[in-house]
């Protein structure tokens, strides 16, 4: 097991620096919630134009959240809200980062993690992508990093720090891998700040997180596309409304996005797939069987009428693997870490 940095013992004060790497709509919003709590927040990102926009942010941006929790001073007058650098280097060894976030698209990761080896860096990292078993896997080849991958249930289908909000996060689920090998103290660390910003973190593994967004947003994805495909001649577009702006809205995202979580998550999206087309098969053989058809729609309808569900009464729970993961595996999640790292507080929805 790698070694505990005592640095992040108390990731929520003030002392502990974070850096972002990538500044996009998820990267954005959590440097923008990061500073209203008072921590210091670096970021760079690969875009110049996006750099410049986002330091010029830091000069205008308003007072801190009520989402934070944190005893957090008042900024200066005329400081900036985060440090924006103009390398990788600069916004992690320079600035003295005690946690990275790596906020930049799965292809990317590969020369983003071998920089983050070059400049020497050995503290703590997550991310925020939308698949887990290939950033394991990718950060298991530089044994320097002690990494809890991450991803925030939080996305929209307007990418950049324009459509950034410091809110994005808040009573949003935020998925936090608790792997064998997993320091617990530091994934514990890592959940107390994020609970900080408002997110309810869910605990779980990579395999286990994989197999669930395949069916929750990956697939939906393509369905959505496939919809927007099939709708574009001039009298259907001219008719559609309610029913296909809910069902195509992610059909906006960035195609190269949707490209690179779904190749990302391959086998799981493959089958997900699979059993869906299995499944609008069945509703195709049943068109002419109204009893039969009605009963293969009760079971969706029933779903989605009881989603989302409402929380149930908060409990507190031993902060250790076995109970985080099985409220994690029960649709539960994490609302506050207690200070000595031994007891978390806990949600499941309501029955």
């Amino acid at each position: 097991m790698k070694p505990v940095d005592g640095r992040l013992h108390h990731m929520t004060s003030s002392g502990t620096r974070v850096a972002i790497i990538g500044t996009g709509l998820i990267g954005g919003s959590l440097l923008r919630a990061l500073a209203t709590t008072g921590l210091p927040v670096s970021g760079y990102d690969a875009d110049p134009a996006t750099r410049a926009q986002v330091r010029r942010a830091g000069h205008e941006e308003p007072g801190h959240s009520a989402v934070s929790r944190s005893a957090a001073l008042p900024q200066a007058p005329g400081q900036p809200r985060w440090h924006i650098a103009d390398s990788l280097p600069g916004a992690v060894r320079d600035f003295g980062a005690d946690l990275v976030v790596l906020a930049v698209p799965l292809p990317a990761l590969p020369a983003v993690l071998d920089e983050l080896d070059a400049i020497g860096y050995q503290g703590l990292l997550t991310d925020v992508t939308s698949v887990k078993g290939p950033v394991a896997t990718l950060v298991a080849r530089h044994p320097a990093l002690r990494y809890v991958g991450g991803h925030p249930m939080a996305g929209r289908e307007h990418a950049g720090f324009e459509a950034s909000d410091p809110e994005l996060f808040s009573g949003r689920p935020w998925a936090l891998c608790l792997e064998p090998d997993t320091p617990l103290e530091e994934w514990l660390a890592l959940a107390d700040l994020l609970t900080t910003i408002g997110a309810r973190v869910v605990p779980t593994t990579a395999t286990a997180h994989d197999a669930a967004v395949a069916r929750i947003s990956h697939v939906p994805h393509l369905l959505a596309t496939a919809l927007a495909r099939a709708s574009t001649d001039p009298l259907a577009a001219g008719l559609a409304a309610g029913s296909f702006r809910d069902g195509t809205r992610v059909a906006a995202s960035p195609p190269a996005l949707v490209t690179a979580m779904c190749s990302g998550n391959a086998a799981a999206v493959r089958e997900a797939l699979d059993a869906l087309l299995d499944d609008l098969r069945t509703a195709r053989e049943l068109l002419e069987s109204p009893e039969e058809f009605t009963r293969w729609l009760e079971p969706g309808y029933a779903m989605r009428r009881s989603w989302p569900s409402q929380p149930g009464p908060e409990s507190t729970l031993p902060a250790t693997r076995t109970e985080l993961l099985a409220l994690g595996q029960a649709g539960g999640w994490i609302t506050k870490v207690a200070a000595d790292r031994r007891a978390v507080t806990a949600q499941r929805p309501a029955a």
